[in-house]
């Protein structure tokens, strides 16, 4: 007769076999050889995360639940916020952050249908999503190059008695001119959403203070999407120090409920059946009181649980990318007569998300993109190149509404037409990197 285990020694025996599996099959990889792929990005991870996964499926809380107040408080101390809400993706992150600027509770700062947002067209679309769909009018301005980060020389002109936020992007980890845009947003008093999806850890001084970018502003976000900077295969986070954007952000995210009881909990307040809500009758459990239109953004535990591993990994992914930029900036350094290699922005660290490149005159983008990618190397445009020119603006471009634009978007264009980008991930060799470099310089060669 077989002895009985307890679910203590059989969830241990499930976890070291989960183990012994991934170190067996996953991440077995061969010495990298020229002409092998080369992706923009990939996930980094090992066994811990396959366990922390498995072990929080054998609980079959389906839900948000220990790992994601674990990643949440983890998350927040690594940044120096106090306030970390999990969500679903990054750009779940994005509608929460801007939505959140749309409460009653906010009073006079109160985002309304019809106020302005400042941002750029040279990015990733869902930064500019929630402020359409919302019927809130983004005003768009041109960006620098090299840097690839809003022209801060833009901003009074683009102000208007209707500004009332500015929601930007940190692109592929470098920070736009935090000082600038922080000091603008103080001067007005506007709201400073930072988009820090492409750029976790990075950190930017200010004020004489090293602060990871994404705390500067007044809301925060990230996504943990596969490809960036740390994964949960989907996945973000809002995080903020105010505590009423905070219980905002929360309400959002949990179907606009007015309780903060988490899942699963009833009446941490003790006032679940005693009070009054707009015209609910008395006594009316708050559980179902709705102070928000919201959503439900919630992240499950098993998404939580990789994050949870992630993290503690987290550092050392930020120094490899910094090492993968640099290799690579050096190995292109005398590709400047043809090529505008990228700069970080003045009193930054950045975390790299990846290496931009503008094809000078006389270089042909497509070509140079053409003969990377058949080598082997994956590349990427920088997203939407300039979002005022997809289809998506069909209506609003002809129907001149919805959206500002404020002087040309010169160098956005440039970039739509002549720019492109390659990987850092850490899981990237100096092997991979020198052929990346030797694979450019050759479509160059080609070209001339």
């Amino acid at each position: 007769m077989i002895d009985k285990k307890t679910e203590k020694e059989a969830r241990e025996e499930i976890l070291a076999l989960v183990k012994e599996y991934c170190d067996t099959y996953h991440n077995q990889k061969k010495p990298f050889e020229d002409g092998d792929r080369i992706p923009y990005a990939s996930r980094v991870y090992d066994s811990k995360e396959m366990v922390n996964l498995v072990d929080s499926s054998l609980e079959f809380w389906l839900t948000s639940g220990r790992y994601t107040d674990e990643f949440e408080k983890k998350f927040a101390k690594y940044l120096n916020v106090r306030f970390c809400s999990l969500v679903n993706s990054g750009s779940s992150a994005n509608l929460l952050a801007f939505m959140a600027l749309t409460s009653p509770l906010l009073k006079e700062r109160q985002i309304k249908r019809g106020d302005e947002v400042i941002t750029v067209a040279a990015g990733f679309p869902t930064t500019v999503t929630p402020v359409i769909q919302y019927g809130a009018v983004p005003v768009f301005v041109d960006v620098t190059i090299p840097q690839y980060n809003i022209d801060v020389t833009m901003l009074e002109a683009a102000r208007s008695e209707k500004t009332k936020a500015v929601m930007i992007a940190h692109t592929l980890g470098n920070p736009y001119d935090l000082s600038a845009v922080k000091a603008f947003c103080d001067k007005y008093g506007l709201w400073l959403v930072e988009d820090n999806c492409d750029a976790l850890g990075t950190v930017y001084t200010i004020d004489g203070e090293d602060r990871f970018s994404g705390t500067i502003g007044d809301i925060g976000t990230s996504s943990f999407y596969p490809p960036h900077h740390m994964t949960m295969g989907e996945g973000g986070a809002v995080y903020t120090s105010d505590s009423l954007l905070n219980r905002i952000i929360r309400s959002f995210r949990d179907w606009g409920r007015d309780c903060v009881c988490p899942s699963g909990t009833d009446n941490l307040c003790g006032h679940r059946f005693d009070r009054q809500y707009g015209e609910l009758p008395l006594g009316y459990d708050h559980k179902y009181v709705y102070s928000h239109f919201g959503y439900n953004l919630k992240a499950t535990d098993m998404q939580a649980s990789i994050g949870c591993a992630q993290i503690e990994k987290f550092p050392s992914f930020v120094e490899r990318r910094r090492h993968n930029f640099s290799r690579l900036y050096e190995a292109l350094k005398d590709t400047a007569e043809k090529l505008i290699l990228p700069e970080a922005c003045p009193g930054s660290k950045p975390s790299w998300f990846g290496f931009l490149i503008t094809c000078k005159e006389g270089v042909d983008r497509n070509q140079l993109v053409q003969y990377v990618e058949s080598k082997g190397v994956q590349t990427r445009m920088l997203f939407a190149g300039n979002l005022t020119r997809h289809p998506c603006f069909n209506q609003m471009r002809e129907s001149g509404s919805g959206y500002r634009v404020v002087g040309e978007l010169k160098n956005t264009d440039r970039i739509m037409e002549d720019t492109f980008w390659i990987g850092v991930y850490p899981g990237m060799t100096d092997d991979m990197i020198d052929y990346m470099a030797k694979t450019i310089k050759e479509g160059l060669n080609q070209q001339a």
